[in-house]
């Protein structure tokens, strides 16, 4: 046929198309490497197993090897060539960095004494503890069956040595534990984190804590200088001042610190961009004026080049004390990359820029993706420096001859829209790793920012200058005084009604939409960007469709979380922690504080037990919660498990006890960890998920399957007087407001509603 098949013809035309687009597109495709190389990371993390991660590889560079022999000229083979490659390299990276972070888990709760040398001292004066990480010398009194190399304790302040320093040999007693896994689904995978950082082990230490031999005092200069803030600052301002110096928050009570993240203004209590570009501007200003009194180097016109040598060691320095967190290193190696440009006569801030330091980030530290630290702060920068490269904006915001009442407007209209626009960009981050969105975030900022940047850290900086001499007093005043102001914004914003809306944890699909949206519309330059409309929208649609999790276990069964018919949470136990409460309530997508399940019209509870009766999905379910360490007679047990729905359990119950759905007690919870399930639907969400073999997962498998893991103690008895107590009792369930006519006999006999969509097992499986 002349001129090919229709099919030939079409297909030429699409790629011509998808060629002039590329070709359109030729200063922005450099902009997706980094995202490829982190999309692989990521993929790595969401595949289970490694046959699913060398399939991925494989597909990865067939695809590539695929590209570059069909290439025949063009942008788009080569394109997809280097995006599958950067995709499969970022797999390799992230598997070889799990396989290298290895270390021994310590394998269950135990007392030991011992001896270790001491990483790092970081007061955390607002909890009155310091957290010691440390390297185990010797074991004193026994070892554990795997001895972890590297562990995390916390120590009352009264307990820690004045001698105690990065360095020092210590000994002391400890209750270890290892490292946890996510409470429910959604909640911080502390496991993971502690698996990348080496800790084999966290626990509380006792006293007496012996000093063996003496640390390095040099390395102790960021601790001795986070004490002489704290000592002229009292309260959260010391440790505002404190983190904006050394990167240390430890003395920000946790009202000031609740209220910093309400507000929108948590970003600056974590060393980044506008610390980094704060301590730059400083050092190369006194540089610039000092430089300037030779006037040798002045007529030869090095000064600016000198200057941005004394800020780039700024940079490193500020980077250095600060503990080298993620963001510190994105903003000092973007610092020093503005700097090269500027010496060279380029253009300094671009998303190349920002690219190249997203690229160096994930090629040295790929785990680091998966949390919100590198998430908000690139996707931060990006949205700024995004906005400022379009030309409307450029329109809108550049320089121009008027006067100063003008520019004050666009200035401060400029740092709104800026503010707006980071505030869309954080917002899905924020509800996905912390369950909430702030909405006044942008209008605070805009006074916090220059506020932080051009008083505080200035006055900061020279208050401890003048310190050298004794008479920094005068400044630390003032230092307090716009720190005052500081936590006077935050605690305003926090308190302002709907300054933080709750919502429940966030699908990982609808999260990935949202991202590819954003990139999507963020890096392309010609109309096709508005295409990422549609990720983002369906992925927002989605994420606000999720329903809020009806009932929240934790995985060791101790702690339950349930939704009233008001729509409160209630939690189990009426003494549970603020952090568990908290917790709970985050990942429920609750506002308010936990309600006592024991004060709720719909349950009754006695001390040993607690029934609670809820109408979802055109039924009434009964769930049946023990709460404490007894079980009452047996067969008053078997009978209130088979009349309830649902039985939670910190403890192993009878194997005659079966509900009409699911039993949750200690050996199931082994098995699946903390779980979120929604009534209405049946859904069932788990925090370990069955074929799931990263490293981190396998090191707490093998321990749980080795019976290594904390176990309550129990005695030995039978089956049927097992930890029976003779007043241990289990309440009568409260009659449902009005019975569903779903619930009757049939129900009951099938253990499950007539309702679409698969039916559970019954039994308690899952």
């Amino acid at each position: 046929m002349p001129g090919g098949a229709p099919s030939t013809r079409l297909m030429t035309l699409q790629t011509s198309g998808i060629e002039e687009w590329l070709e359109a597109e030729r200063d922005q495709l450099a902009l997706w490497l980094p995202v490829f190389l982190g999309a692989g990371v990521i993929l790595w993390f969401a595949l289970p197993d490694p046959r699913a991660w060398l399939g991925a590889t494989f597909l990865a560079l067939a695809a590539a090897a695929f590209a570059v022999a069909q290439h025949r000229g063009g942008r788009l083979a080569w394109s997809i060539a280097v995006a599958s490659g950067a995709l499969a390299l970022g797999m390799m990276l992230i598997w070889w960095r799990a396989e290298r972070a290895a270390a021994p888990v310590l394998p269950r709760a135990m007392v030991v004494r011992f001896e270790a040398r001491v990483e790092r001292v970081q007061p955390l004066p607002a909890r009155e503890l310091t957290r010691l990480t440390m390297t185990p010398t010797r074991w004193l009194d026994r070892a554990p069956d795997t001895a972890p190399t590297r562990i995390r304790i916390n120590l009352a302040e009264a307990d820690v040595p004045e001698a105690i320093a990065p360095g020092a040999v210590v000994s002391m007693r400890a209750r270890l534990l290892p490292p946890a896994p996510p409470a429910v689904p959604g909640a911080y995978d502390f496991q993971r984190v502690a698996w990348f950082d080496g800790l084999g082990a966290t626990g509380r230490g006792f006293a007496p804590v012996t000093v063996l031999s003496g640390g390095d005092a040099r390395q102790g200069l960021r601790v001795r200088l986070s004490s002489h803030i704290h000592a002229q600052l009292d309260g959260s301002a010391g440790g505002i001042a404190a983190a904006l110096a050394t990167g240390d928050i430890g003395a920000i009570s946790d009202a000031d610190a609740e209220a910093m993240r309400r507000s929108g203004l948590a970003h600056l209590l974590s060393v980044s961009g506008l610390h980094i570009t704060a301590a730059v501007g400083i050092a190369m200003l006194l540089a610039t004026r000092l430089l300037a009194l030779s006037s040798r180097l002045a007529l030869t016109g090095r000064v600016p080049l000198l200057a941005g040598v004394v800020g780039a060691g700024a940079a490193i320095g500020y980077t250095l004390l600060t503990g080298s967190e993620v963001p510190t290193i994105r903003s000092c190696i973007a610092a020093l990359l503005i700097l090269g440009a500027l010496a060279l006569g380029r253009e300094a801030v671009t998303l190349r820029l920002v690219a190249a330091g997203a690229f160096v980030v994930t090629l040295f530290w790929p785990e680091s993706l998966v949390g919100p630290s590198f998430q908000l702060s690139f996707a931060a920068v990006t949205t700024i420096v995004a906005l400022h490269e379009h030309p409307m904006a450029r329109r809108w915001f550049m320089k121009r001859d008027e006067g100063w009442i003008a520019r004050i407007l666009r200035d401060g209209g400029s740092l709104l829209l800026t503010g707006l626009m980071i505030e869309f960009a954080l917002m899905p981050i924020a509800v996905y790793h912390f369950h909430r969105a702030g909405i006044y975030g942008a209008f605070a900022n805009i006074v916090a920012i220059p506020l932080t940047t051009f008083v505080v850290m200035p006055l900061e900086a020279l208050a401890l200058l003048f310190d050298a001499i004794g008479v920094g007093g005068p400044l630390w005043w003032l230092t307090g005084k716009a720190l005052a102001l500081l936590l006077w914004i935050a605690r305003t914003t926090a308190a302002a009604p709907g300054s933080v809306t709750a919502l429940p944890a966030m699908p990982g699909a609808a999260y990935a939409l949202m991202a590819v949206g954003g990139l999507w519309l963020a890096l392309w330059r010609t109309r096709w960007r508005r295409l990422g409309f549609i990720p983002l929208t369906l992925g927002a649609g989605w994420a606000l469709a999720t329903p809020a999790p009806d009932l929240l276990v934790t995985g060791d069964g101790r702690h339950v979380a349930i939704r009233t018919a008001r729509g409160d949470l209630a939690i189990l136990r009426d003494r549970t922690g603020d952090y568990v409460r908290g917790m709970l309530a985050e990942n429920a997508g609750a506002e308010d504080d936990p309600l006592p399940l024991s004060e709720q019209p719909d349950a009754a509870c006695s001390r040993d037990a607690c029934m609670i009766t809820r109408m979802a999905g055109g039924r009434r379910w009964r769930i049946l919660a023990t709460r404490s360490g007894y079980l009452p007679a047996w067969a008053q047990m078997v009978a209130a498990c088979r009349a309830a729905d649902i039985v939670v359990s910190d403890r192993r119950l009878p194997r005659a006890c079966t509900p009409q759905w699911l039993l949750l007690d200690r050996p199931m919870l082994e098995k699946t960890g903390g779980i979120a399930i929604s009534l209405a639907s049946g859904r069932i969400a788990t925090v370990h998920v069955a074929g799931d073999r990263h490293p981190w997962v396998i090191a707490a498998r093998t321990l749980t399957s080795a019976g290594a893991y904390p176990r309550k103690p129990e005695r030995r008895a039978s089956e049927r007087d097992r930890l029976n107590r003779s007043d241990a009792t289990v309440p009568q369930a409260c009659p449902a407001p009005a019975p569903a006519p779903a619930n009757n006999a049939a129900d009951r006999s099938s253990g499950w509603p007539d309702q679409a969509g698969p039916s559970p097992p019954r039994g308690g499986n899952i």
